[in-house]
């Protein structure tokens, strides 16, 4: 059974029982959801499922509709507070039996693991270019998170740019990182981009745009514990030691 609840203007709630098996349901859910946008007049169709249930997800996927996000603790069930997931879709989106309708519901299941660019950027003497940055403690390289649609050499440029005023020429990539969850963060790809040896003097025009950066400084490899994370502290020595190769990293460790 499938029904359909108008809840605002233009607005309805589909909700089904799986009595028939998913591939029932997925059948009468597409029905069902045709006829909410050709004869109700409906603009907007939403699911709510448990996100612990995969079938239902795999249901309202395989429907046409977009996993649009997790609303927290938001039902009680025999007491305890349980997660919706969220699913969408309007009357123009393209349909699950169509190429880019079909991409489109992918991109909205996968996960989207974040991209950040650092660079590393040496002076003639070996020692590597740290910021004091405004919202924690350990130093930090310059760059940071990539933007969606945005290629990492472009991000690290940016956040060069935006961070100290100056946008240093890219001359390769130094180590590609794994990081696993930390701190409230999901796991993330990081890329290591090689910014040059430089004259020391390089730090004069530097400008630390004094919100974020707080400061800027070159530090011998030797002396990076306790200045930086513990993640820095493990792999920008192994790195600095030897800049002529690329570093395969989970975590900061060398994956052998």
């Amino acid at each position: 059974m499938v029904e359909v609840r108008r809840t605002t203007p233009g607005v309805g709630v589909v909700t089904w029982a799986m009595d028939g098996g998913p591939e029932v349901a997925q059948r009468a859910v597409r029905l069902v959801a045709e006829y909410a946008f050709t004869e109700l007049g409906l603009e907007r169709l939403q699911v709510e499922v448990d996100p612990e249930i995969h079938a239902s997800a795999r249901v309202a996927i395989r429907s046409g509709f977009r996993r649009e996000g997790v609303l927290r603790g938001a039902v009680q069930v025999h007491g305890e507070r349980r997660d919706l997931a969220v699913y969408g879709m309007r009357n123009d989106d393209p349909r699950p039996d169509t190429l880019t309708g079909w991409t489109a519901l992918m991109d909205s299941a996968l996960p989207k693991k974040r991209v950040i660019a650092h660079v590393v950027v040496r002076d003639t003497g070996g020692r590597v270019l740290l910021c004091q940055v405004s919202y924690k403690t350990d130093l930090e390289l310059p760059g940071g998170v990539v933007e969606p649609d945005e290629d990492p050499a472009t991000g690290a440029t940016r956040e060069m740019h935006e961070e100290v005023g100056v946008a240093l020429p890219l001359v390769g990539v130094l180590a590609i990182d794994w990081l696993p969850r930390w701190e409230g963060w999901g796991d993330a790809v990081e890329i290591l981009y090689d910014g040059g040896v430089h004259d020391p003097s390089l730090i004069d025009t530097l400008q630390p745009d004094g919100f974020e950066i707080r400061s800027i400084a070159w530090h011998a490899p030797d002396a990076l514990e306790g200045l930086v994370s513990p993640l820095n502290a493990r792999r920008l020595p192994l790195i600095l030691a030897d800049p002529s190769r690329l570093y395969n990293l989970r975590d900061g460790q060398p994956i052998s």
